[in-house]
């Protein structure tokens, strides 16, 4: 055995000795904060300057705390940078699991997580459509369910939060409303009478506008910027009231969460949206009426223009879609909401998804309407 040299610390529980091939440093007791502090520097430089080997011996170590596994792990580090060779012996096994947590290269990577084969995702996204689905189609029923009860018990309406969300949904949304409607009229118009007038028949710009927003157009876009405004507002109310566990709190109590909160919110809805639809049309009128009247027309041609070829059907069509696309929006973003998890993005990625939903949706639906009215001969 190598014999020390000299001795630099004559410390009882560290003790640095110096031997001829390296440094040795014996722990005797406990390894502790006290211990460490009070050696950590003499410690640093013996292992910087060993030259050949920095040997530990923990065979009298009796406790070892985390600067004590840190001062180990320093000296590992140092001696490698230096090109010394290190060792400790007689490190008991519980010490040696709390020094392995800041040795060097002693945690071994994670290996990368295997990627799944082809079948395997094909069957995942599969079980979560079928998963999505089912929720859907349960919530619908509940829905119906609760519609139905409070047709027959009006009492058990909250009419003032139905009113109070049908005024932030349809009066807040008449701004963007209008001016969407009024810049889709001018330029529909614009882009109608442009083709048209090759064969002089820019006249017929009041009917294509007419039909198009009165029978489509009108109810679609009310509908999205519905969906856009107050479908996101809906899913981050709920989903908030998720994370804070209110909506647990009703159940507790006895109280349906979606008639206390869905059912107002969908009837609100269906108010709203069929309003947001005629002034979607007025203003889309308007700006149409702007066009054609710079292309020479008067103004009473345009209005007698749409009077003949709008019909009571192409505006019943177009309400009929306004109140089933209010249904939608309303469903969809409690929908989300309620489904909202509990991490810290629950929230964003709940909105996020009422809104992505809410106008697929809405587009699947109006083609669906599209198919029947055409089959139906309306």
């Amino acid at each position: 055995m190598t014999q020390p040299v000299s001795t630099a610390s004559a410390d009882p529980a560290l003790r640095i000795e110096r031997t001829r091939d390296g440094v040795r440093f014996v722990v005797r007791g406990r390894l502790d904060v006290d211990v460490t502090g009070a050696h950590w520097d003499a410690a640093m430089r013996a292992a910087r300057a060993a030259g050949g080997s920095v040997t530990v011996d923990t065979r009298e170590l009796t406790y070892c705390d985390g600067a004590g596994a840190a001062l180990l792990g320093a000296l590992e580090r140092s001696a490698r940078e230096s090109g010394a060779r290190f060792a400790i012996e007689g490190l008991r096994d519980d010490v040696a699991k709390v020094v392995a947590l800041v040795r060097p290269g002693e945690r071994e990577p994670e290996p990368p997580a295997a990627r799944p084969g082809f079948v395997t995702r094909v069957g995942r996204a599969s079980l979560d459509v079928w998963a999505s689905l089912r929720a859907q189609v349960a919530f619908l029923g509940e829905l119906v369910a609760m519609l139905v009860y409070t047709a027959r018990r009006p009492r058990t309406l909250r009419f003032r939060d139905a009113i109070v969300i049908a005024e932030r949904a349809g009066i807040g949304a008449v701004p963007i409303v209008l001016l969407v409607g009024f810049l889709l009229g001018l330029i529909l118009a614009f882009q109608g009478a442009i083709p048209m007038q090759r064969f002089g028949a820019q006249i017929f710009v009041a009917d294509l506008l007419g039909i198009s927003m009165l029978r489509e157009l009108g109810a679609l876009m009310a509908a999205i910027l519905l969906t856009a405004r107050s479908g996101s507002a809906f899913a981050a109310e709920i989903g908030t009231m998720k994370l804070n566990e209110e909506i647990d709190a009703l159940s507790t109590m006895g109280l349906e969460p979606v008639r206390f909160l869905v059912v107002p919110r969908v009837l609100a809805a269906v108010a709203v949206v069929p309003a947001l639809t005629l002034l979607t049309n007025f203003a889309a009128l308007l700006g149409g009426l702007l066009v054609f009247v710079q292309l020479g027309f008067p103004a009473v041609t345009f209005v007698n223009r749409v009077l003949a070829s709008v019909t009571l059907t192409d505006f019943a069509t177009g309400m009929g879609k306004a109140v089933v696309f209010g249904v939608l929006v309303a469903a969809v973003g409690c929908l989300r909401g309620i489904q909202t998890g509990t991490d810290a993005q629950a929230v964003g990625a709940a909105t996020t998804s009422a809104v992505v939903s809410g106008i697929v949706l809405i587009a699947v639906t109006d083609g669906i309407f599209a198919v029947v009215f055409y089959v139906l001969g309306i």
